[in-house]
């Protein structure tokens, strides 16, 4: 059996993110098992995109929602052309 390799072609904050667009009321403790990292880390990445501006979190009842704000570009100048949109909408399965 092939062994696979210990590093992926995602961070974390896009496997978050990839978790919110999917299910926008999912639990972050359900994103931490689905991305394999702690809910203590899937609440910093959480904080991170949206002190950067990619999410906005709005309270429904007793639960978040997350709002993925598709218009902005990629943050590293060999993706800036695109957007996070753009890059979701080839990965998402509608």
């Amino acid at each position: 059996m092939t062994e696979l390799p210990s590093w992926t072609f995602f961070s974390n904050h896009a496997h978050v993110m990839l978790c919110l667009v999917q299910n926008p009321e999912q639990p972050l403790r359900e994103v931490a098992m689905a991305v394999g990292i702690t809910e203590r880390a899937v609440q910093r990445i959480v904080s991170d995109l949206e002190d950067a501006g990619y999410i906005q979190r709005e309270r429904v009842g007793r639960q978040n929602h997350y709002i993925i704000n598709q218009n902005i570009p990629m943050r590293h100048e060999l993706e800036a052309h695109c957007t996070i949109g753009e890059l979701l909408d080839t990965l998402v399965t509608k």
